[in-house]
């Protein structure tokens, strides 16, 4: 499968976001709040949740088909 630039852009962003989202996951883990209804610990889970769903987007459209779907041309398939 060719993947053009932006898709490798994708990717490459994609990958950062896991790694954020883990990176808040853990601090979230690892952070003892002062009281139960701490806004720092909030803010954490809200970022996980956050980059969590970037991650996969941006995921998903790394790994599109595009060329297929934007000239509606697929010679894998014999569609010219």
């Amino acid at each position: 499968m060719q993947q053009n630039i932006g898709q490798k852009f994708a990717l490459l962003f994609a990958i950062a976001s896991y790694l954020a989202a883990v990176g808040c996951l853990v601090a979230a883990v690892l952070y003892e709040p002062v009281q139960t209804s701490d806004p720092i610990q909030a803010s954490l889970i809200a970022s996980v949740i956050f980059f969590g769903g970037c991650a996969i987007v941006l995921h998903v459209i790394a790994r599109a088909r595009i060329k297929g779907l934007v000239s509606l041309k697929d010679p894998e398939n014999g569609i010219d």
